[in-house]
């Protein structure tokens, strides 16, 4: 679980090698594109000095489509319209609801051309907007994936607290398929929370946030700990430090105006 980056969720249950997860093979399918991409606009499309078939870009081009044809098959649910992990011991695919339902979106497995990619698309955002979006961005997992856990510690995670990775991840997969108003509305929550904590406690900028209240006081597993915040650096955490360089480009002047006097989202 803890090499999965998401140390603790209870998405997992104890049992994370018992899943195929669909931000690794999000991650897996955007290597393989990606590969097939530069060996075609950089070397023709053969990797010269290189034996095998790893050297021809037809080669990560037909990887890539194996998997998406296999996330489709296991992963994408039709009845609620999001990607779920997939439990290969049970056979079966869960029912917890992560933010990372939506690497794919970031790592443009659908087809923007095709139709039916598109319809999944559209119903992606509006299971996200329901599930998923908070008042301060969006939330790890969903509250009633937690309730249903078969333990009840809180783990960091997990509902309610938020995470820069999810929100950059899904602020770009939003824009990949033109849902621009959604990405700059999530961006200016998320960037809202850090500048009006920044604010408010002396500079503070922690590695995760609340995001159902909107605070920077999360006494759960690591990080911001204790009451002296002992967990907290002078120059912020690095992935929050970033998640508000990025956020930026996704607001509107406007947008940014709002944000430089701390107007609070709709």
């Amino acid at each position: 679980m803890r090499e999965s980056g998401h140390d603790t969720t209870h998405r997992f249950d104890d049992r994370a090698a018992d899943f195929v997860t669909v931000d690794l093979n999000s991650l897996l399918y955007k290597y393989e594109t990606d590969f097939a991409e530069v060996l075609d606009k950089e070397f023709g499309g053969t990797l010269p000095g290189v034996e095998g078939d790893f050297s021809h870009a037809d080669y990560w081009r037909q990887r890539a489509q194996l998997r998406k044809k296999a996330m489709m098959a296991l992963m994408w649910d039709q009845k609620h319209g999001f990607f779920f992990d997939y439990d290969f011991v049970r056979q079966k695919r869960s029912t917890y609801i992560s933010a990372t339902g939506l690497y794919p979106l970031w790592a443009k497995l659908l087809d923007t051309k095709d139709t039916t990619d598109r319809e999944r698309a559209i119903r992606m955002v509006a299971y996200m907007h329901h599930k998923l979006e908070e008042p301060a961005g969006l939330v790890a997992s969903a509250q009633e994936s937690v309730e249903a856990a078969g333990t009840h510690d809180q783990c960091q995670w997990d509902y309610p607290y938020g995470w820069a990775p999810h929100q950059m991840l899904a602020w770009q997969g939003l824009a990949n398929y033109g849902f621009n108003r959604d990405a700059a509305r999530l961006a200016y929550r998320w960037l809202y929370t850090i500048a009006k904590n920044a604010h408010d406690y002396d500079g503070v900028i922690p590695e995760k946030y609340n995001v159902v209240t909107g605070s920077h006081e999360v006494f759960v597993e690591y990080g911001n700990v204790g009451t002296k915040f002992d967990y907290f650096t002078p120059e912020g955490f690095g992935w929050t430090d970033a998640s508000f360089e990025v956020g930026m480009n996704y607001l509107s002047a406007k947008d940014a105006a709002d944000l430089e006097v701390l107007k609070p989202p709709d």
